[in-house]
């Protein structure tokens, strides 16, 4: 799936099951909340926290809800992810094409 099949996708799931978007603050709250929840997930996988009674390693799923409500407030705001990762990657590439190469920490 592309990027832009997976907001187009998004989009019709909204319309037909979810009555509708969201307001972006609620989006916007909506993805901070998603990401604690990562983070946690993260946290005990990855960090000294271990997972509590119940509380289950599911990274993918997590993963997913972020990139879930990040679409939503691409679509409800008119980007296009797709176009402006293109744009992010070329930025990232011309400003620190040889930064982390010569970086000695690396």
């Amino acid at each position: 799936m592309t990027i832009k099949e997976a907001q187009d996708t998004v989009d019709k799931w909204i319309k037909t099951y979810g009555v509708r978007y969201f307001s972006e603050l609620t989006n916007m709250a909506v993805l901070t909340e998603e990401v604690g929840e990562l983070a946690r997930v993260i946290a005990r996988k990855y960090g000294d926290q271990s997972f509590k009674p119940g509380e289950k390693d599911n990274l993918g799923d997590e993963m997913a809800d972020v990139l879930w409500v990040l679409l939503c407030l691409a679509n409800q705001t008119g980007i296009d992810l797709t176009e402006e990762l293109q744009k992010n990657i070329e930025k990232k590439t011309k400003r620190d094409k040889t930064r982390h190469i010569n970086n000695d920490k690396l």
